[in-house]
């Protein structure tokens, strides 16, 4: 399940998806604009701005901007950021792997098999939808 802190993550990185190459945007205004809370939003977006999705200029024209293209930033990696792994348990995750305690056979669990699958779903769709695309589509519905 996604977390609070996974969807703040995209709900501001499409506001300034939708500023396009704007000046930068103070955490407030893109607050105000994803109608998120400004201090835990802080917190998101210096977390993204380690990670390379977002870049942050000083000063009384600061704020932040994205780090790459819009098109180059796939949901998929701003979850990733957020949340860490999309595995649906320990036994599918690449990056922390655990077998299951009370596992019978993992070459033949039907549980693991279908958690993989799932998971590499999720992380197909995750990532076929990238920032440029889909604030785009909520511009032109009129939601962004």
């Amino acid at each position: 399940m996604l977390s609070q802190r996974g969807h703040y993550a995209l709900r501001a990185l499409l506001v300034l998806a939708a500023n396009g190459q704007g000046a930068p945007m103070r955490t407030p205004q893109i607050a105000r604009a994803a109608s998120l809370s400004p201090k835990f939003l802080e917190v998101i977006l210096l977390e993204l701005r380690k990670a390379g999705l977002l870049r942050s200029f000083r000063g009384c024209k600061g704020g932040f901007v994205l780090g790459r293209p819009a098109a180059e930033i796939t949901f998929a990696d701003i979850v990733q950021v957020t949340d860490g792994s999309l595995a649906l348990s320990s036994c599918v995750c690449p990056v922390a792997y655990a077998p299951c305690r009370d596992c019978f056979s993992e070459r033949f669990c039907e549980i693991r098999c279908a958690l993989s699958r799932a998971q590499d779903m999720t992380t197909a769709v995750l990532k076929s939808y990238d920032l440029a695309g889909a604030a785009s589509r909520m511009q032109a519905a009129g939601k962004l």
